[in-house]
């Protein structure tokens, strides 16, 4: 990473995911700030405005389609990257997501490397 340390917002209800990405993350240099809920997310995500925003779809309290909206849609929130890990792997899915503001979109499970690869990508 060097020059500076982006930090990653990681949204998910599972708490053994959350934990294993952090790892992988922090290990690859990634500063991360970890969420379980949406209403949460949403609040770490306008106090924090990190570099990147990876989000599930299905979460307790608000999902990730309503996150992802309400983030893109408001100009100071609307640069921040939103890369979706979801197990939904529907076309249908991805278009909500898309239509949702989502910059990208990766089906669970995904391997470490593919998953580094796309932050790689949304970050430059």
């Amino acid at each position: 990473m060097n020059k500076e340390t982006k930090t990653l917002l990681l949204v998910d209800d599972e708490p053994d995911l959350l934990e294993s990405l952090s790892i992988r993350l922090k290990a690859s240099g990634y500063k991360v700030v970890t969420a379980a809920d949406g209403l949460e997310a949403l609040k770490k995500a306008r106090s924090l405005e990190p570099d990147l925003i990876l989000l599930d779809l299905m979460l307790p309290k608000m999902d990730g389609y309503k996150v992802s909206r309400l983030l893109k849609f408001d100009g100071r929130y609307s640069r921040i990257p939103i890369l979706i890990l979801s197990a939904r792997g529907q076309d249908l899915d991805k278009e909500m997501a898309s239509s949702a503001g989502a910059d990208d979109y990766l089906v669970k499970p995904f391997s470490s490397e593919e998953l580094l690869n796309r932050i790689k990508k949304l970050l430059t």
